[in-house]
């Protein structure tokens, strides 16, 4: 599916007067716009920063004939969502979002997919679980690829700290190209698993659709709330009933090697996957290699005793 039809084909829907875009999928979606049945688990989508829902493109036929109920949204300020400038943007309020497509379509039984600014929505959504006791969104499993899970192994790129900057900040948006862009985000894929010139050229299309870049300076705000709330997210993490599984490429500057060895420490019986070469985007530098984990994960899961 080209990037076009990726965009044509979605859907939206209004969250706190914003219009969300997101794509719905999978083998029991017959009409769209109808409430889904909720017998079967959903699966969720996350995805990161800078990018959007078309990250998860390269596995998302795969996903659509293993899932009834696929749903991947453009969290808001980035891809075809709306980008309100002077927003306080919120990983909690994102999270929020998240639950309330969800509940649009009477899904209440849901596993996780979340790559980079969505894996701390996922850990938000575990230490929810936690909280509620039970009631409310119920978790199967989750499935976290890089991300900063951990505040003090998260390494910010060049780029994150200009946007971050009160002095710099409003230069490095203004500056900002297709060029610069690809450039920047090649750095955080494996040397040998960098996009094609185009497959870079449809990235930058949709985080810079409709003032992308100027919505970052608010969204990048993203890395202090996870400091504010580390001890909540990580415990979560720690204290989940809820199946866990990381699938890493350690070959990412950002949250590679160095992240997954810090989840070994700190979580109890941890299953991780690493694929040797592969960094920071594993759906899109290795995406059979990826879905390959995730779909393993399903059937162990699928087998486990009641």
């Amino acid at each position: 599916m080209n990037l076009s039809r990726w965009r044509d084909t979605g859907l939206r829907f209004d969250f706190s007067g914003h219009s969300i875009f997101y794509r719905y999928g999978g083998r029991d979606v017959s009409d769209e716009t109808v409430r889904a049945n909720s017998s079967e688990p959903a699966l969720l989508l996350i995805h990161g920063f800078p990018t959007s829902s078309w990250d998860w493109a390269p596995i998302w036929p795969e996903l659509c004939t293993r899932f009834d109920h696929v749903l991947a949204p453009d969290l808001l300020g980035f891809g075809y969502s709306a980008k309100p400038l002077r927003h306080r943007y919120s990983l909690l309020q994102q999270t929020d979002l998240c639950e309330a497509l969800l509940a649009r379509y009477g899904l209440d039984r849901v596993h996780v997919l979340a790559h980079d600014y969505g894996v701390s929505i996922a850990q938000e959504l575990l230490a929810r679980h936690r909280e509620r006791g039970g009631r409310g969104l119920q978790l199967q499993s989750v499935t976290l690829l890089n991300g900063g899970l951990f505040p003090e192994t998260h390494r910010q790129t060049m780029g994150q700290r200009f946007l971050r900057s009160p002095l710099f900040g409003r230069l490095a948006v203004a500056l900002m190209n297709e060029r610069r862009f690809g450039r920047a985000l090649g750095r955080v894929f494996g040397e040998h698993s960098r996009p094609s010139t185009i497959e870079m050229h449809d990235l930058w299309t949709v985080a810079s659709s409709d003032r992308g870049m100027q919505a970052m300076r608010g969204l990048i705000r993203y890395i202090s709330e996870r400091r504010q709330q580390r001890a909540r997210w990580v415990g979560a993490l720690q204290q989940t009933p809820v199946p866990l599984r990381l699938i890493n490429g350690p070959a990412d500057p950002v949250s590679g090697a160095h992240m997954a060895d810090r989840y070994r420490e700190l979580v109890p019986n941890p299953d991780v996957v690493s694929l040797d070469g592969i960094g920071h985007y594993p759906q899109l530098e290795a995406p059979d290699r990826t879905l390959r984990a995730f779909l393993e994960f399903q059937r162990r899961l699928s087998q486990r005793p009641d």
